[in-house]
C-alpha cells in the first residue's frame, strides 16, 4: 500500500511547498524559519503525519535582492529548491512553473510575504482529508490585508466573475492553496498561456472546498500589484473562465428581435382595432432597427461560441485527465494510529475531528466569508 513505508512505519504525506518570488528580500528568512518546523514528521490535528519535503522558491525576477536571498536559503536549508525565470512572467505563471517541478503527494502554494501562516498547512490537509478534496483553499476569517478600496473592488469582481460565469466560484480564491500534487502537476502541464490557474483547477478538480485560516500582514512591505495589473488579473479570470457572456450576447439578440416582431404585433393592432394615428413611417422603421439589431447581436452570439471553442483549445482545457486509483494514493491513507497520536486521544462520541469542523463551518458561510 501507498501508505505504508520501510519497517511497516506510516509513510508521511509529503508537501511540495511552492512560493513565487518577486520581493521578498526582506521576508523570506523569516517565512522560512516558521516552516522549520514542518520540515520533520509532524501529526496534524486528525492524526495524520505529515511533512514538508521541498521548498521551491521560484525567482520572477523582481526589481530586489530576493535572488541573494534564495541562494542563501539553499545553502542553509536541504529542502529548498530555487527556480530561476528567464524574465519577469507574474504570479501565476510562476506558480504554474513551482507546481511543475514539484514532486510530493501535496502541492502548497503560498505567498513571500508572511501574510499566510505555515501553521495552517496541517489544518488544510485535514480538511482535504475529510471532504476528500482535491484543492482546498484558505478561507479568511478577518479582513484581508489589503486597502479598503482594494478589498472592496476585489470582493465585487469576484462576486460579479461568479454571477456571469458558469461552473466557477471566485469567491474561493486564494493563493493559499493545498492542492493534490498529480492534480497540480497535470494542471501546470496542460494549461496554456494566459490561464487563470484557479480556473484550470477547477476543469479538472473533482472537490474543491475551504479551510478557516487567519491572515497576517503583508510584512511591511508594498505591494507588488498596481492598479492596472489588479484589472489585467481580473480580466484574464473572466476570459478563461467559460462562454456564459458569450451566450448572454445571443439571449439579449433572441431577446430584441422578438422584441421588435411584438412591437410591429402592436403598431398593427393599434392601426386596425384603436386607430391610433402614428407618424408615417416611424412604427416600421422602429420594428425593422429591432428586428434587424436582434439578429445582428444573435449571429455575433453564435460566431462567439465558435470561437470560445477555439479558444479552449488554445487554453489547452483538456477533454479528459487520467489520475491514479484515488484509494491508493494520498487521499486513501489513514490516520497515524500510533500511541498517543491525535487519532487515539480520547474524543467525545459526539465531537467532529477537526477537519470535519472546518468543513462544517465551510457550509455554514459558503457564499458570505470575506474574500481578498
Amino acid at each position: 500500500m501507498d501508505s505504508i513505508g520501510e519497517g511497516g512505519a506510516r509513510r508521511p504525506h509529503s508537501i511540495s511547498v511552492v512560493i513565487p518570488v518577486y520581493q521578498g528580500e526582506r521576508t523570506l528568512a523569516a517565512l522560512l524559519t516558521e516552516l522549520e518546523p514542518l520540515m520533520q514528521d509532524v501529526l496534524s490535528p486528525d492524526g495524520h503525519r505529515l511533512r514538508v519535503t521541498e521548498i521551491l522558491l521560484v525567482h520572477d525576477n523582481g526589481p530586489d535582492g530576493s535572488a541573494a536571498v534564495l541562494r542563501d536559503l539553499a545553502e542553509r536549508y536541504d529542502v529548498v529548491r530555487p527556480l530561476w525565470l528567464s524574465r519577469n512572467f507574474g504570479q501565476h505563471p510562476a506558480t504554474l512553473a513551482g507546481m511543475a517541478s514539484s514532486g510530493g503527494d501535496w502541492i502548497v502554494t503560498m505567498d513571500e510575504d508572511g501574510q499566510h501562516d505555515p501553521a495552517s498547512i496541517p489544518a488544510m490537509l485535514d480538511v482535504a482529508m475529510a471532504a476528500r478534496a482535491d484543492v482546498v483553499y484558505a478561507r479568511p476569517t478577518n479582513r484581508p490585508p489589503h486597502g479598503v478600496l482594494r478589498n472592496i473592488g476585489s470582493r465585487m469582481s469576484k462576486r460579479l466573475l461568479r454571477l456571469s460565469t458558469s461552473g466557477t466560484d471566485a469567491t474561493e480564491y486564494q493563493s493559499l492553496r493545498l492542492v493534490l500534487g498529480e492534480v497540480g502537476r497535470s494542471v501546470a502541464a496542460y494549461a496554456g498561456a494566459g490561464v487563470y490557474l484557479d480556473v484550470a483547477l477547477s476543469w479538472v478538480a473533482q472537490k474543491v472546498t475551504t479551510c478557516p485560516v487567519e491572515l497576517r500582514d503583508e510584512g511591511g512591505r508594498p505591494s507588488g500589484y498596481s492598479v492596472r495589473t489588479l484589472f489585467s488579473h481580473f480580466w484574464r479570470m473572466v476570459l478563461s473562465s467559460g462562454t456564459r457572456a458569450l451566450r448572454l450576447v445571443s439571449l439579449l439578440g433572441l431577446v430584441v428581435a422578438v422584441g421588435g416582431l411584438l412591437l410591429a404585433v402592436y403598431f398593427i393592432a393599434s392601426s386596425l382595432f384603436w386607430k391610433v394615428d402614428l407618424p408615417p413611417g416611424w412604427p416600421s422603421l422602429m420594428v425593422v432597427l429591432l428586428v434587424c439589431s436582434g439578429a445582428i447581436l444573435f449571429s455575433l452570439g453564435v460566431i462567439a461560441e465558435y470561437v470560445g471553442v477555439a479558444v479552449k483549445m488554445a487554453m489547452g482545457r483538456p477533454l479528459y485527465l487520467i489520475v491514479s486509483d484515488p484509494q491508493s494514493g494520498p487521499l486513501g491513507r489513514p490516520v497515524d494510529t500510533s500511541p498517543g497520536s491525535p487519532a487515539t486521544r480520547s474524543r467525545r462520541p459526539d465531537e467532529p475531528a477537526a477537519g470535519e469542523r472546518a468543513l462544517r463551518s465551510t457550509v455554514g458561510n459558503d457564499s458570505s466569508h470575506p474574500v481578498p
